[in-house]
């Protein structure tokens, strides 16, 4: 592999880092606040539809943004009020969610197709060179020529490390996870706390799935989120619940992304490797997904993950 081929794969890695990392470290909020929430890859799904919607409706692929983290927060205050205040289990809910928006975004899109003639195609978010810095050989194309939700993505990292552990409401999130009852005594709203962060969650796991239908691609493709959120789920569990760890692993998912695509486009075959059936590089990421929560060692969960809390009336 020459030296432009690999910053290709590097830039791939970065690009396709992207939508896992938006739904992981919104993810994490949820997670922290001691919710289990592997409703991401549905949230994903719906964002991926109504980004992609709005902006082929408008023109305007902001607007597209715009809707479905209004979209994401809907449905995920709906998962909100299922767990948390009603207090039914986390793990079924999130399923039926996925469930649902598997079923609902593509009888939407069949629909949409139905009523437009031609192929559907929407504006899509346009590529930001950083001035100067992009002109730096090697590493202005790897880290300085990307759409702008990449360089968001990343930069949500120091900022949700900030909150977790520089702030009150870090503090918060962590004790509600932890211990609900002592933050309860303490006089923090439990269950506003939880709210919150799941809300949070949506609207992130709705941009991951922006990037996939108007960031990466110009259109929807029914379940094109194709497991991603929960690899997503499981880069907060190989990242050990914080937000370094996480985006860590969710760069070894992304290169494992990245290198699968270009064992389909041939790039082992200078090597005298005879071709792969596509079918074993498409498994890759969730190969490799595998083995790294079986190497992760023992896991240690917000002590409340899960757990429904009920204030106890004097």
């Amino acid at each position: 592999m020459d030296i432009d081929a690999f910053i290709a794969l590097l830039h791939a890695t970065i690009r396709l880092t992207t939508p896992l990392l938006f739904a992981a470290i919104g993810g994490l909020f949820s997670e922290r606040s001691g919710v289990i929430n592997i409703a991401l890859e549905g949230k994903m799904l719906l964002g991926a539809l109504i980004g992609f919607m709005i902006a082929y409706s408008t023109g305007n692929p902001w607007l597209g943004l715009l809707g479905a983290m209004v979209a994401g927060a809907i449905v995920a205050l709906l998962f909100a009020y299922v767990t948390v205040t009603l207090g039914a289990d986390q793990i079924v809910t999130a399923v039926a969610i996925n469930l649902i928006m598997v079923g609902l975004t593509g009888v939407v899109f069949r629909l949409m197709k139905a009523a437009n003639s031609g192929s559907l195609s929407a504006p899509t978010f346009p590529v930001w060179n950083i001035p100067l810095l992009s002109d730096i050989p090697f590493v202005g194309p790897l880290f300085f020529s990307h759409l702008p939700l990449v360089y968001l993505a990343f930069l949500l990292v120091p900022l949700a490390s900030f909150v977790f552990y520089r702030t009150t409401w870090g503090l918060a999130v962590r004790a509600v996870g932890e211990h609900p009852r002592a933050a309860d005594t303490l006089g923090v709203k439990v269950p506003l706390v939880r709210y919150l962060c799941i809300i949070w969650s949506g609207m992130m796991a709705a941009v991951g799935g922006v990037v996939l239908s108007i960031g990466f691609n110009s259109t929807f493709i029914e379940n094109m989120i194709a497991g991603r959120g929960f690899i997503a789920f499981s880069a907060i569990v190989f990242g050990k619940w914080t937000p370094l760890g996480t985006m860590l692993a969710s760069l070894l998912f992304g290169f494992a992304d990245a290198f699968q695509l270009r064992i389909q486009a041939g790039i082992l075959a200078p090597l005298g490797i005879p071709e792969i059936p596509y079918q074993f590089p498409v498994m890759l990421p969730y190969v490799v997904t595998l083995v790294a929560l079986f190497f992760t060692g023992r896991m240690h969960w917000p002590a409340a993950a899960a757990i429904p809390y009920k204030r106890e009336e004097a």
